[in-house]
C-alpha cells in the first residue's frame, strides 16, 4: 500500500474522523511531561503533542489497565459469579516506533496460549498510529541496538513522519488504508515526499547512534554467562526494590490477582493489577518460601527477562532500548551501562 501525505492544516479534521469512530488518545503535555490521555472534543485536539519527547507510561496501559476487574461475585457459590469482557473501538495517536514494539511483544505474550481474553479483545479493537521521532532524546536510549527505530512490521495501522508542513502517512493495514481515504485528509505522495522521508530517515540514523559494544544476537549469550557476575551484587547495593522500572517498562506484562470483597463479606469483584518482578512478595509461595528473596537475585531476573527469558517465549526481545527504565529509577540504575559492563566483564575474563 502506498505512502499517503496528511497536510497540518488538515490534521484537526483527520482526529475528528478518527474521534467519530473511536476512543481517542493521543499524548498531551502533563506539566514538564507527556501522557497519552483521552481526547474528547475538538478543543482538546489543539492540545495533542506529536511532537513530544516521550511520555511516562507507555501506550500499553490503554491495553492491558493497571487495575481491571475481572469478574464479580455475590454470595459463596458459582451461581452469583458474573463476568464481562469490556473493550471499547480505542484509537492510539502517536506512539514512538519502540512503543509499537512494545507492544508487540505484549501481543505475542498475552496472545500465546493460554490466550488471555481481556487484552486480546481490546487489541482485537485497537487502531495504532504511530509517529516517527528524529533523535534520542537522552543519554539512556539506545534503540539502534535494539531494532526498534522503525515502527514493528505488522504492528501499526497507520505511521506518520513529521516533514514540516505535512505528514508521510505509511499504511501498515487494511483498516489504516480504508481510514486514510475515507477520512477524506490524506493525498498521494510526490515523488519530493519520498525524498523528504529519505532525508530524514539519514539523519535519524546519524542522530541515533549504536551504544552497546556488541551486537544483540550476542546479547543471551552474554547473560548467561554473567550469571554469576558480582555486577548484580553491585547494582542491588543501590536498588530500593521500589518496581519503578518495570511499571514504565513498555514489555512488562505481569500481574497479581486479588480477590477484593465489599463490607457486606457477600460479595465483591476479582481483580487484577500491574505487578513488578522487583517487589519482595512477588516470587513468595505458599508456606513462606521465595525464590527471589535476595534483590540481587530480583534485579538479575529482570535484565535476564528483558534480554533472554521473554525472547525465548515470544520470539521478541523484551528491551526496545526506550531508557524508560534508566530515566525513571531514583537509584540511577542504567540498563544500558549494565548491559555495556556484561560484555566489558565477559572480555576480561576471555582475555
Amino acid at each position: 500500500m502506498l505512502p499517503r501525505i496528511l497536510r497540518k492544516d488538515a490534521f484537526e479534521g483527520f482526529v475528528e474522523f478518527l474521534m467519530g469512530k473511536y476512543r481517542v488518545f493521543a499524548p498531551v503535555a502533563k506539566g514538564p511531561q507527556y501522557a497519552f490521555a483521552r481526547i474528547e472534543t475538538p478543543q482538546q485536539i489543539a492540545g495533542i503533542r506529536m511532537d513530544y519527547t516521550q511520555t511516562i507510561l507507555p501506550p500499553k496501559k490503554l491495553l492491558m489497565p493497571q487495575y481491571e476487574d475481572l469478574l464479580s461475585f455475590t454470595g459463596r457459590g458459582p451461581e452469583g459469579v458474573s463476568s464481562e469482557i469490556k473493550a471499547e473501538p480505542t484509537a492510539i495517536l502517536g506512539a514512538h516506533p519502540y512503543d509499537l514494539h512494545g507492544l508487540a511483544t505484549t501481543d505475542k505474550a498475552m496472545c500465546l496460549a493460554p490466550l488471555d481474553p481481556y487484552y486480546r479483545a481490546r487489541r482485537d479493537q485497537a487502531f495504532l498510529v504511530g509517529v516517527n521521532m528524529s533523535a534520542y532524546i537522552n543519554e539512556h536510549q539506545f534503540m539502534a541496538d535494539m531494532g526498534t527505530l522503525e515502527p514493528a512490521e505488522g504492528g501499526f495501522d497507520l505511521f506518520l513522519t513529521d516533514l514540516g508542513d505535512r505528514y508521510y502517512v505509511e499504511i501498515g493495514s487494511e483498516a489504516g488504508s480504508e481510514l486514510a481515504k475515507a477520512s477524506g485528509a490524506c493525498g498521494p505522495a510526490r515523488p519530493e515526499d519520498h525524498s523528504d522521508k529519505q532525508a530524514y530517515d539519514v539523519d535519524k540514523a546519524a542522530n541515533c547512534p549504536k551504544r552497546l559494544p556488541y551486537s544483540i544476537r550476542y546479547l543471551g549469550e552474554l547473560l548467561d554467562s554473567s550469571y554469576d557476575s558480582l555486577l548484580w551484587d553491585a547494582l542491588s547495593k543501590r536498588c530500593f526494590s521500589c518496581g519503578t522500572c518495570t511499571n514504565v517498562c513498555p514489555t512488562c506484562y505481569c500481574f497479581d490477582v486479588q480477590d477484593k470483597p465489599n463490607l457486606d463479606g457477600r460479595s465483591g469483584v476479582r481483580q487484577r493489577r500491574w505487578d513488578s518482578c522487583q517487589l519482595k512478595s512477588f516470587a513468595e509461595v505458599a508456606g513462606g518460601e521465595n525464590f527471589r528473596e535476595d534483590r540481587s537475585n530480583r534485579l538479575r531476573h529482570r535484565i535476564f527477562r528483558k534480554g533472554k527469558f521473554i525472547l525465548e517465549r515470544t520470539g521478541k526481545l523484551g528491551c526496545v532500548g526506550c531508557g524508560r527504565c534508566s530515566l525513571h529509577c531514583v537509584a540511577n540504575i542504567s540498563i544500558l551501562e549494565a548491559l555495556q559492563q556484561i560484555a566489558d566483564q565477559k572480555v576480561a575474563l576471555d582475555a
